[in-house]
């Protein structure tokens, strides 16, 4: 069976898709972005006033988003000790990963949960960082 979740203390979804799905004792998280909800402004994100990028933050963004994850994670009864695999989307690899993995490393304990991370051109919003995640529940 499969239900779909969307969090009330998240920021909303910015397509067609819930926060996540439960599939089992599995929950799958939709891409996290570091937004708040609620909010236009994106944490540690000065954009020009085309919309572009003019300078970010990325560990801003990162504990942005980590938070986000908790939230969604927490609502659906689950926990940030219950996540197994972390799939991170960042723009800029050469300049982010090295403090991405200094931030993880914080927030996250042995044993480590699974980890992917690719540069990606873009994303959907002017933000450094997304995560995708799945979770036991």
């Amino acid at each position: 069976m499969k239900t779909h979740f969307t969090s009330h203390k998240a920021p909303e979804p910015v397509g067609s898709y819930p926060h996540a799905k439960k599939v089992g004792n599995l929950l799958f998280l939709s891409g996290v972005g570091p937004r708040k909800k609620n909010e236009k402004s994106i944490p540690g994100v000065t954009l020009s006033q085309d919309g572009k990028i003019i300078n970010y933050d990325i560990e801003k963004q990162c504990i942005s988003v980590f938070e986000n994850i908790k939230l969604i994670l927490n609502d659906a009864g689950s926990s940030w000790d219950n996540i197994v695999d972390v799939t991170v989307f960042l723009t800029n690899m050469e300049d982010d990963f090295d403090k991405y993995n200094v931030l993880y490393r914080k927030y996250f304990s042995t044993p480590f949960p699974t980890r992917t991370t690719v540069e990606v051109n873009c994303l959907p919003t002017p933000i450094a960082i997304e995560l995708k995640v799945i979770a036991t529940i």
